[in-house]
Parts: structure tokens; C-alpha cells; sequence
């Protein structure tokens, strides 16, 4: 979710013409395909790209990793930006378990949804996540597509846990 997270923040970025550092998009959801739900108008610079850009970048966030394998000729993958997005996420789950807790966007167990498990905003603390945080204020098309990303994570959180089972 992490790496959702950084590819979100660098084409609000690229769109803005801001740092991404100073962009945080927060992404929830799931991690494939229509799963990956970037809630852009949660971000103080993502919340003033057009409307009507919001369906493509949505999509751009969505299709990041594939556009990446197929720019390499199938011959590798963002290897570098899931070195970025891996540190990013333990650094902060090292900085709360060492007391100064930390916002990131990570998919685990969940009550906030009908779903058992969700990507959604959590606090790392001195014991991991200490607190999960609401979904927050969603606009329209953020609101539809919670339910497109909830019907496709469904179907595959069951499949995993049938695999779990066996």
C-alpha cells in the first residue's frame, strides 16, 4: 500500500508541480487493480486537481506497476520504488515501535469496512498499529469507487482464506 501511496504522491506531484514529499495521498483499499482506492481529496494539493482528471489518475495509480513491466519489456519491475516505498514503511513502523508514532496507509485486519481486512490509515506506536483511523470525508467519486474496490477485494479475501485454510 505503501508504494500506492508514493506513485500517488509523485503524479499529484508531477500534475502540481510540487514535491511529492510534501504530498500525502492517502490510498486504501487493496493493492491490485480496482482495490487500489488513492483518496486524492485527502491531500491539501491533490484536493485541487480538476475533477475531471481525477478518473485518469485514478487509473494512472491503479495501472503504475504494469506500466512499469511492460515500459521494460516484461523484463523486470519497479524494483527501485518498492525499495522507496519498503523503507518508507519501516521506518515508520521503527519510529513508533520506538515511541513516536507514525500515519501510513497499511492493509491488515479491519472493522472500519464489511470487509475482515483493508487497506486503511493506522498510527504505529511502541505496540505496532495502535489505532486504525476513519475512511474520512470521501467526494463523489472516491465514495463510488469504495464500493467497486470493496466488491473485487471481497471475492479475493475470500480466496485467500480458503488458501489459508487448505
Amino acid at each position: 500500500t505503501t508504494l500506492d501511496v508514493v506513485r500517488a504522491n509523485k503524479f499529484v506531484g508531477e500534475i502540481a508541480g510540487k514535491n511529492p514529499n510534501y504530498i500525502n495521498v492517502p490510498v486504501v483499499g487493496g493493492h491490485a487493480g480496482t482495490t487500489i482506492l488513492p483518496l486524492f481529496s485527502q491531500d491539501k494539493i491533490g484536493k485541487t486537481i480538476e475533477a475531471e482528471k481525477i478518473p485518469d489518475l485514478d487509473k494512472h495509480v491503479q495501472n503504475a506497476g504494469t506500466d512499469v513491466v511492460e515500459a521494460k519489456g516484461g523484463k523486470g519491475s519497479a524494483t527501485l520504488s518498492m525499495a522507496y516505498a519498503g523503507a518508507r514503511f519501516g521506518k515508520s513502523v521503527l519510529a513508533g515501535l520506538s515511541g513516536r508514532k507514525r500515519v501510513e496507509c497499511a492493509y491488515c485486519k479491519s472493522e472500519i469496512t464489511d470487509l475482515p481486512y483493508f487497506a486503511q490509515k493506522v498510527v504505529f506506536g511502541e505496540g505496532g498499529i495502535v489505532k486504525v483511523l476513519p475512511l474520512g470525508e470521501m467526494n463523489e467519486h472516491e465514495t463510488k469507487r469504495l464500493e467497486e474496490a470493496k466488491a473485487q477485494l471481497k471475492g479475493e479475501i475470500e480466496s485467500g482464506l480458503k488458501y489459508a485454510e487448505s
